[in-house]
């Protein structure tokens, strides 16, 4: 069956030829009990055809990494497998992939990929009709077509308005002249600035991850590894709980590593998470339970008496903590009225984390995705470093909030080379090369070069033609005539992802162009004007993916493109001939080139844990092999060897010589051993987070941590504080990740539609109060939007406290303004906070039982199937 995929593209794609096609034999290719692949009929005539695994990319943004790989019979993949290279243990773990990696067939052979280039039926040059974006028809289009009008609309938009018209980048943008770019910080929320200015980037790593098991106390603040990070994290985590930590979860809501891990539960509100720190930092310094030899020799600021050089001494933390100054102790009683935290137990949790070492003292970026999250990151770390856990064995401060960093650290053992491709620098933002994030946590707001705008102003500078300008700049004019979203790194979907849902529609609607590429009818794809039919990762030739400290990822072609998809680069070098640009300076090597590249930079630590040497052997026969430049080398592993294994991973034991104890030379000898901030060391006040984050231009912070009520907060879903009425929106969301997606990426897949429920939950008490039961179809209601769910009631999460999956692709019903999908986006309000944090985890709703039809599950929806 070698005309596969010609047979596919001849296809004539019905709904009902994918319910047909779905009924083929499991010996080609089953996908169980659903009609949504693209197998043409038939299929059972393939006998004693080749079966072989390959090693498939899982290259969605989880936070981590997965050892995926594709059994392919003859150009179908029959079904996947994840990591069985070596035994499983402990201390050398496979690299074993969850339930969204292995749903990733369902994502390649969806019936709902997009096939073919096509357009908006009402639209024509200028724009057409730009209200039906969202809601038009779509017409099949030929490449030829396509590109030349996405050629002739990005050359028209230049000569008459400029590079500052076009917001987005790609390299070829970039080789074009650039354009503005959105700039902040998502995932990690306002952790970036603080790391950068109090740490140094110290806390951003940790110990290694067999060093963990030597902890007697671990506390994960904010942290869900085993619905987050899935992969070896909780794993991980587990082993150190055998050999004997504690566990301690801070959290609105009981969560799946609560039940799995935690030894004690501290329920706290949303956004209130410094004033609890501040609490127990009273506790500590009431009873003098802070490690202060370590306070005096390793950080500035704590007392007057430690001060930076220069500063006013009552600008000291202790001193702000007990009320010298400002009349208010920030007392256990203090603290609880506004975090929801006993006072009991507060006391209670300080003096466990004063007095416990080794400990552990982690958090995740939740938290810090909040209104002015600064002052949470601030206050975790000075209470963290109050203890003294930081430099010994099985101790530490830090923030691991990605998958791939969640119970690991230490150094990286292996790792990929570079491609060899140039930088291509956007001449708008020179900050930023053009990469996945482009303006991501983006660190120089003080460069006058830099054009763009933070995440959360990028609708209102469409609508009101004007942004932020950073340092001191005031309000900077723009007229942003085109989005751009053709670029590596598909599955940008901001308009679903970014703050502010309905008025990111809004802005769509007014812009003279949108043009992306994508693999299925994203968000952001939908309201378009022209999309192009981009091929998946299983579709290109290869790639290298860093995943955890231990291990890389090797992905290949698995299949062939499907039907008249494209890889980014063509679609470039195609663009560039029209664009009067020469493609092979923008790509002046080919994708093998840059894979092989990859493999042959790849490295790995030596056995002495001190240097690195080339991981992988290639012969001169290889070089031939594959039509590619390169040099003969000798490795660890032979390049055969290497992409048929899909993975390599460095072996762990607990005698070997790859133990890092984070800090543990500056903590003996900081004068000797300086950090690279100003000081040299750990900074509790920091003058300087202070000056960079007021260079943002969004808000202001003290350079202590100190508790502002956030907008949206707590403090607003009261009427009166003293009284504590309930005010119009009376409920904290919490916008958590769960197993149905990766952000939104997958929400297209039926199976895992059916596996979670996108259901919106609340606590029982609550929902009683308000007269709702399990089941009922509630209308969700922000000062931004609105949107139904069905209702989940669960004495798991705190009173006053919901929690909405983010992620899902918003269904707006353009008439009444509700979405039905549960897009939080819809809920979470654009706030200008910080670096450009996403605030999401400071949005206040009000909830009543909707009163028309109620919802079909998830599973039930017609996909987007277009063609």
């Amino acid at each position: 069956m070698a005309d596969f995929i010609d047979r596919i593209n001849s296809l004539s794609l019905s709904r009902r030829n994918f319910i047909k096609a779905s009924t083929a034999a499991a010996a080609s290719l089953s996908l169980a009990g659903c009609g949504n692949s693209l197998v043409p009929a038939g299929t059972d005539q393939i006998t004693d055809q080749e079966e072989k695994w390959i090693p498939a990319a899982c290259w969605h943004n989880c936070g981590g990494r997965c050892s995926n790989k594709a059994l392919v019979v003859d150009g179908v993949v029959v079904r996947q497998k994840t990591d069985d290279t070596h035994p499983d243990s402990p201390d050398y773990p496979q690299q074993r992939g969850c339930h969204r990696g292995r749903s990733q067939r369902h994502h390649v052979f969806g019936a709902d990929r997009i096939k073919y280039p096509m357009k908006r039926k009402h639209w024509e040059p200028g724009g057409g009709n730009k209200e039906l974006r969202g809601r038009d028809e779509w017409v099949r289009i030929s490449w030829e077509e396509a590109l030349d009008h996405v050629a002739g609309e990005l050359k028209r938009i230049k000569n008459e308005y400029g590079n500052k018209s076009i917001l987005g980048t790609s390299r070829l943008l970039n080789f074009y002249g650039g354009g503005l770019v959105r700039w902040g910080s998502s995932s990690s929320g306002a952790w970036g600035m603080p790391q950068e200015c109090m740490t140094s980037g110290f806390s951003w790593s940790s110990n290694d991850r067999l060093n963990w098991r030597n902890a007697k106390l671990i506390v994960l603040w904010g942290a869900n590894p085993a619905r987050s990070s899935l992969g070896n994290p909780t794993y991980n985590l587990l082993q150190a709980k055998k050999a004997g930590a504690k566990f301690i979860v801070v959290d609105p809501s009981v969560t799946p590593t609560v039940k799995t891990l935690a030894d004690k539960y501290i329920p706290c509100r949303p956004g209130t998470d410094t004033a609890l720190l501040l609490g127990i930092a009273y506790h500590m310094i009431e009873n003098n339970l802070q490690d202060q030899d370590f306070i005096n020799r390793c950080t500035l600021g704590f007392d007057q008496d430690h001060m930076p050089e220069g500063t006013d001494p009552k600008e000291n933390f202790k001193d702000y903590v007990l009320g010298t100054y400002d009349g208010t102790p920030k007392t256990p009683e203090w603290a609880s009225e506004i975090c929801g935290t006993d006072p009991q137990l507060i006391r209670e949790f300080a003096t466990e984390i004063a007095t416990t070492k080794p400990m552990i003292f982690t958090s995740s970026f939740a938290p810090a995705r909040t209104y002015r999250g600064q002052q949470f990151c601030q206050a975790f770390l000075t209470v963290g470093w109050m203890t003294g856990n930081v430099g010994k064995t099985g101790a530490g401060v830090w923030t691991m909030g990605y998958a791939a960093s969640q119970s690991y650290g230490g150094k990286r053992l292996v790792r990929g080379g570079g491609s060899g491709l140039p930088r291509a620098v956007n001449p708008l933002f020179p900050d930023a090369a053009y990469g996945p994030y482009d303006g991501y946590r983006w660190a120089n707001p003080t460069n006058p070069d830099a054009n763009g705008m933070a995440y959360c102003e990028t609708y209102d500078a469409i609508l009101n033609g004007e942004y932020t300008g950073t340092n001191g700049r005031g309000k900077v004019p723009c007229d942003i005539r085109l989005i751009w979203l053709v670029r590596d790194g598909y599955g940008y979907n901001f308009l679903n992802q970014s703050s502010d849902f309905n008025k990111g529609v809004e802005a769509f609607r007014k812009v003279d162009f949108v043009v992306t590429n994508d693999i299925v009818l994203s968000t952001i794809s939908k309201y378009a004007d022209i999309v192009l039919p981009a091929t998946t990762q299983w579709e290109k030739e290869g790639k290298i993916y860093s995943g955890n400290p231990e291990a890389i990822f090797i992905a290949q072609k698995v299949v062939e493109p499907l039907f008249e998809t494209k890889t980014e680069e063509w679609m470039d070098c195609e663009l560039a001939k029209r664009l009067g640009l020469n493609p092979d300076e923008i790509y002046p090597l080919s994708d093998k080139q840059q894979f092989f590249n990859s493999l042959a930079g790849a490295s790995v630590i030596t056995k002495d844990g001190e240097n690195y040497e080339s991981l992988v052997t290639i012969t001169e026969q290889d070089i031939q092999e594959w039509g590619v430049e390169g040099n003969p080398q000798e490795g660890k592993i032979t390049l055969k060897d290497l992409l048929e294994q899909g993975v390599y991973q460095v072996p762990r034991s607990p005698d070997d010589n790859l133990t890092v104890v984070q800090g543990e030379d500056f903590v003996k000898d900081p004068e000797a051993n300086p950090l690279g901030t100003k000081s040299g060391k750990l900074e509790i006040h920091c003058q300087s987070l202070s000056d960079k984050i007021a260079a943002y231009g969004l808000t202001t912070i003290p350079p202590i941590a100190k508790y502002e009520p956030p907008l949206d907060g707590y403090e607003a879903t009261l009427k009166d504080w003293q009284s504590k009425e309930k005010g119009n929106y009376p409920f904290q969301l919490v916008t958590i990740h769960y197993g149905r997606r990766s952000h939104s990426t997958y929400d297209n897949i039926p199976q895992l539609r059916e596996a979670y429920p996108q259901d919106f939950v609340m606590n029982t008490r609550d929902g009683e109060a308000l007269s709702l039961k399990d089941g009922d179809t509630v209308l969700i209601e922000s000062a931004y939007g609105k949107c139904i769910r069905p209702l989940t009631l669960s004495e798991t999460l705190m009173p006053g406290v919901v929690t909405l999956g983010e992620g899902a692709w918003a269904e707006l019903d353009d008439e009444t303004g509700i979405d039905k999908a549960g897009a939080t986006n819809v809920l979470c309000g654009a706030r200008l906070s910080g670096q450009g944090e996403e605030p999401w985890n400071t949005t206040i709703v009000r909830v009543e039982k909707y009163n028309g039809e109620p919802l079909k599950s998830d599973a039930e929806w017609k996909q987007r199937i277009i063609f």
